[in-house]
This record gives structure tokens, sequence and C-alpha cells, in this order.
């Protein structure tokens, strides 16, 4: 599993994060954009490897106090789908 997403997050570009966020209703600045592109591509193997102890209010920083809470409820929606997979 751990390839396929690795595959996956080495093809992902900025234009298929602002996509999928805007599909989620979600306008990202582009220094909101900038940091979740960097933030996945630099960290994704961290997050999976130890994903019960991260924290995702940490970053809260990092995103407008509008973005935010629909960031930290897209995560813990696909967390919770997705976490038996990983």
């Amino acid at each position: 599993m751990n390839n396929l997403i690795s595959l996956y997050i080495n093809n992902l570009s900025i234009q298929q994060i602002n996509n999928f966020a805007k599909s989620k209703n979600i306008n990202l600045s582009d220094d909101e954009l900038f940091f979740v592109y960097d933030f996945i591509k630099n960290n994704y193997k961290n997050i999976l490897a130890n994903k019960e102890n991260f924290d995702i209010t940490k970053y809260q920083n990092k995103f407008s106090k509008e973005n935010f809470p629909k960031i930290e409820a897209l995560f813990n929606e696909y967390y919770n789908k997705f976490q038996h997979l990983l």
C-alpha cells in the first residue's frame, strides 16, 4: 500500500490539490496551497508511520480562520474512512 501512496504523492501536483480543495468548498490562498503541497510532499511518510500521533491543530496558524475548520473536518473524514488501510 505504501508504494502505491508514494507513487501517487510523487506525481501529485499543486493544481490537483487546488482542484480537490475547491471540490470540497475550500478556497485556498496561494500561501495555504503551497504550504499544503510542500507539507504533503515532505511529510507524508512520517504521518503514515505515526498516524496516531499526528495533530493537525499544530498547523492551524497556516490557514485562515475560515479554511482551517474545513480542512480539519476533511482530514478527519478521510482519516476515519481510510485508517484501516494504512
